[in-house]
């Protein structure tokens, strides 16, 4: 199984390509700097923007999934705008090219702390992170509306954070809509088992046309 993994590169995405790599995948790493990225066995890399629509259709017409960690970085200024326009570039390409399944890295600021009430909209949730993290939840809400296309996002818990690495444990909890907990403290995962159970999704195909979350 041949599987496009955008963002190969990123801090998820560098987990999700070494684990699709170690679970024996044919992987082609889409991705704007090749030179970050080393050759390998069943390995193919493409250098390409996303934002090229026309591009990305004939780079993605023989993959079987594909698997988006895309994301146009926290520095950028204009990043929900970046996010949501590189996005839906990427879907209608996944559409155009006929790949019928796509899992995507979303945001934990999308999650429910009680009904109706997202992270990103209670007092507490930081300004500057707001235009970072309301992509995804645009996303997600245009995602529920989508009739052509197979396809889940994962957000990670509230406690996801470059800041707390952690390290590859192997396991991990499921959630749905609201964040998983620990007591009284945010959830938490490393990026290479939030890595892992997003690769097992793809395999196991739990969550269908819905958005899942993970923690320790």
């Amino acid at each position: 199984m041949k599987i496009a993994l955008i963002g190969a590169t990123g801090y998820v995405g560098s987990a999700l390509f070494t684990e699709l790599l170690d679970r024996k995948y044919q992987v082609k790493a889409l991705v704007l700097d090749p030179s970050s990225i080393k050759a390998g066995d069943n390995l193919e890399i493409i250098q390409i923007d996303v934002m090229h629509e026309d591009s990305l259709v004939s780079v993605l017409e023989d993959v079987d999934i594909v698997v988006s960690a895309f994301n146009p970085g926290w520095a950028n200024p204009n990043i929900c705008e970046d996010y949501l326009k590189g996005s839906r570039s990427i879907l209608n390409a996944v559409k155009r090219a006929k790949v019928k399944r796509i899992l995507i890295l979303g945001g934990a600021g999308s999650l429910y702390v009680a009904p109706g009430v997202q992270i990103i909209d209670t007092p507490e949730f930081p300004k500057e992170y707001f235009e970072g993290a309301n992509g995804p939840r645009i996303l997600l809400d245009e995602l529920k509306k989508e009739t052509q296309l197979d396809w889940t996002m994962i957000s990670p818990p509230i406690g996801f954070s470059p800041a707390n690495p952690g390290v590859r444990t192997g396991t991990y909890r499921l959630g749905t809509d609201s964040p998983l907990m620990n007591e009284n403290q945010p959830g938490t995962i490393s990026a290479e088992d939030l890595a892992i159970a997003l690769i097992d999704e793809m395999e196991q195909k739990k969550f269908a046309c819905q958005r899942f979350t993970v923690a320790y």
